[in-house]
Parts: structure tokens; C-alpha cells; sequence
């Protein structure tokens, strides 16, 4: 094991248990390049570092790149392999911002992410060993299992998802209290594929549950997927992520929260996501420790996200219009939720062919078909019907944020149709 990850688990003290073998290797190589390179960085002629620079001194960047988009040339530096420290600092300001809750809480700066799904996989390698288990709800995007079991080689244990409407948090705390100290718990609110987030009754049910465990002696890794944060239509949901929750509830608790640019700022292809680090009795040496350990994976896997994009979204919440523009966004979706909502109410006959799950955030609701197979719905949707669906643990998924208000309608009378089609068939 390299020195450099030795000091780490050595600062990171009892804390290092909730990493895994792999993790425990992961250091950040402060004294390779990069630490040279800054060592370098002061010098009349620095032949350390690899890009290129104009003879004035200028990144040197192709005039049909730096044309098309209105940044200074250093978006088109290295952002290093913990991001760009401005953005690192705004991102936070805005997590209070938007989690009130989180003002005092003691944690890490966020270290940025190649977007969500790279921050997951980082959470895999660091915190998963083979031996461990992924608790997760039965109704899960499905690229959890392609990097725990797949890639990492940790096995999913899952639980049902609701019960009489709610998340069901009697399924998940048993499935924490299974044989096996270590477990990793991955929260997805607002839910892929469902659209369900909890509700504040949810919330504090969910947080009892993983302290019971906790003082059971079960040493919990929380990872909160907030892909879709600020997504919620109704009252009554919790309308902050979990995360301040867990970052103070138990010392045998670490949580990790997961966010970024993609889905919170409509911003898809810009692949900017961020990963934050919090336990109970956390010393700044600790937090800067994990953040190390994250941004050694970044290096070891990426180098580092997309400065272009960094860059973006640095002038983007520098904007002043920033705050209206999102809103504006948002009340399309939510337009559309409401949409949904009419239709479902106005159509009760619907309820012979489909049930609605629960639903009340996200982009995305689901129904789970009567007495047909979810794919055989799927097909005969697109070959009668020109209408495509996701099919998931056989529910079909329906994303109302790609279509028209004007258009949802005639989607649920397809689903509809499609669905009684069948059900005549057989």
C-alpha cells in the first residue's frame, strides 16, 4: 500500500472502516506530476505541465473552437482532479442555499464528478467490497446494478418500495439488519423510475430506521442520489435532501451525497456532478482525507471532469437571471405533473387497465399494468401506436419530461388501449 494512502486511513482514524479494500488503497498523488508541476509553478520557464500555451502566455486554443462559446481560454485548462475550486465553493453556497438544514453542518467540500453516474461509480470502488451488500429499494435505476455487481462485484439486496402508498421503511430497516456489519444504502429522491420522493412523515421513519441500525452496530454507508433535487410537486414531501440528516446521525454512519448540474439545471450533456462526504464527530483533516481519496479516484480514472463545462456552469449561477430562468423550467414540469394528475382524475376507467405508483416528483411516473407483461405492452405501444415507453421491473415508465403537455393525453389513452388490446387477446 502506497505511503500516501496509509497517512490517509491514518487520519481518517476509525472512520477509514467504512472504506473498502479498494478504497483504503486510494490516495491522491500529491507528490507526482501534479505535485511537481505546482512546485514548478512559480518558475520563469515551467516544462511540467501538459497543455500548451500561445507565446504571450494564453492557453493555446484553435480560433473555430474559441469562437463558439463566450468563456475566457483557461476553460479550456485542466480543471484538476478535484474541479475547479471557484465552482467547488459556489456548489456548497448553493447546497445551503437549497437544504437550509445543511447551515452549520460540519462536511466536505464537494469534489467534482464526471456528472452522477461517475460520482456512483466512485462511491462503488471506495466504500463496496465484494463481501458487502447494496440495500436498495426493489424499484432502482438499473445502472446500480451494472456498477455494484457487475463492475464492483457487490451484490444488490433489495426491498420493496412501497406499502399502501408510502416508502415502505419497515422493508428497507430489515433488509440493514440482515447478517453482515457493513451495508451500503443508496436513497434515490426524487426516484428513478417511480418520480416518488418521501414524504416528511417518510423522511423521519427512514432516519429512525438507519439509527436503529446504526446503534445495532451496523456500520451504514448512506449514498444520496439527488439527481433529481428541487423536483417537487406537492406539499407535504420533504422537500430537502437527506443528507443533513445523516451527515450528524450516528458515528457508525457515513453519508455521501451525489449531485449535479445534469437534471438540477437542465443541462444533460454537460456532465458536471459533484460528491460530498459527512459523519458524525468529522474533523476537517478527516473530510479533506476523503476528499483526497475521491479525487485520487478521479485521477486514476478520468484525470479530471470537464473544464469546459465547470467553467459554464461557474458563469451560469454567477448570472443573474440564473434563479428565474430555473423557475421557469421548473413550472414546465410541473405543468405537466399537474397534467397527469387531471388526467388520472378525470379518467377512472383507466384503473382496468393500469395502476399508477406512487408519484409526486422527478421527471418521470410510472404504471403497472393489469394482467399483461409490461414488454408485451412496450412492443405493441410502438407497432400499434407509435408510442415508446421504458419498461422497468415491470412497471412501465413514462418520462413526462419530454412530452408536451398537449401530448400527455393521448399518451395515457395509448397506454391505455395498448394494455386492453392485450388484455382481449388473451
Amino acid at each position: 500500500m502506497n505511503s500516501l494512502a496509509i497517512q490517509l486511513n491514518k487520519t481518517l482514524g476509525s472512520a477509514a472502516g467504512f472504506l473498502s479494500r479498494e478504497g483504503k488503497r486510494m490516495f491522491f498523488p500529491y507528490g507526482g506530476i501534479l505535485g511537481q508541476g505546482a512546485e514548478a509553478k512559480a518558475c520563469a520557464i515551467n516544462a511540467t505541465v501538459g497543455m500548451a500555451f500561445e507565446e504571450d502566455g494564453s492557453p493555446l486554443v484553435m480560433k473555430c473552437f474559441s469562437d463558439s462559446i463566450r468563456l475566457d481560454k483557461r476553460a479550456f485548462l485542466y480543471a484538476g482532479s478535484f474541479g475547479l475550486p471557484k465552482l467547488r465553493e459556489a456548489w456548497k453556497n448553493l447546497q445551503i442555499e437549497k437544504n437550509p438544514s445543511l447551515k452549520g453542518v460540519n462536511y466536505s467540500l464537494p469534489v467534482v464528478t464526471n456528472a452522477l453516474t461517475h460520482g456512483i461509480r466512485i462511491v462503488a470502488e471506495l466504500f463496496a467490497d465484494p463481501a458487502d451488500r447494496l440495500v436498495t429499494p426493489d424499484l432502482y435505476w438499473d445502472n446500480y446494478a451494472l456498477i455494484f455487481e457487475d463492475a464492483v462485484g457487490t451484490p444488490l439486496e433489495t426491498f420493496n418500495t412501497f406499502k399502501k402508498g408510502a416508502f415502505d421503511v419497515a422493508a428497507m430497516k430489515a433488509a440493514l439488519m440482515k447478517p453482515g456489519q457493513k451495508k451500503l444504502l443508496i436513497l434515490n429522491f426524487p426516484n428513478n423510475p417511480t418520480g416518488y420522493t418521501a414524504t416528511l412523515a417518510d423522511a423521519k421513519k427512514i432516519v429512525a430506521a438507519v439509527k436503529a441500525a446504526a446503534k445495532a452496530g451496523k456500520k451504514i454507508v448512506v449514498i444520496l442520489d439527488d439527481a433529481y433535487f428541487g423536483l417537487v410537486y406537492e406539499d407535504g414531501v420533504h422537500g430537502e435532501s437527506l443528507f443533513a440528516e445523516f451527515a450528524t446521525l450516528h458515528e457508525n454512519v457515513l453519508a455521501v451525497k451525489l449531485d449535479g448540474t445534469t437534471k438540477e439545471d437542465y443541462v444533460w450533456g454537460l456532465r458536471v456532478g459533484f460528491m460530498s462526504f459527512a459523519f458524525k464527530g468529522a474533523t476537517p483533516e478527516q473530510l479533506k482525507a476523503l476528499e483526497a481519496k475521491a479525487a485520487g479516484n478521479v485521477r486514476s480514472g478520468i484525470s479530471n471532469a470537464t473544464s469546459l463545462g465547470q467553467h459554464l456552469a461557474i458563469a451560469a449561477y454567477a448570472d443573474k437571471g440564473y434563479a428565474k430562468q430555473k423557475q421557469e423550467k421548473y413550472t414546465v414540469l410541473r405543468k405537466r405533473y399537474e397534467t397527469i394528475r387531471k388526467i388520472l382524475s378525470d379518467h377512472p376507467e383507466y384503473a382496468t387497465c393500469f395502476e399508477p405508483m406512487p408519484f409526486n416528483s422527478g421527471y418521470f411516473m410510472c404504471v403497472k399494468p393489469k394482467g399483461v407483461e409490461a414488454e408485451a405492452v412496450r412492443k405493441h405501444l410502438i407497432a400499434k401506436y407509435s408510442t415508446g415507453v421504458i419498461v422497468l421491473s415491470g412497471l412501465i415508465r413514462l418520462a413526462f419530461s419530454t412530452v408536451p403537455a398537449k401530448k400527455l393525453p393521448e399518451l395515457f389513452a395509448n397506454v391505455s388501449a395498448a394494455i386492453a388490446d392485450l388484455q382481449k387477446s388473451r
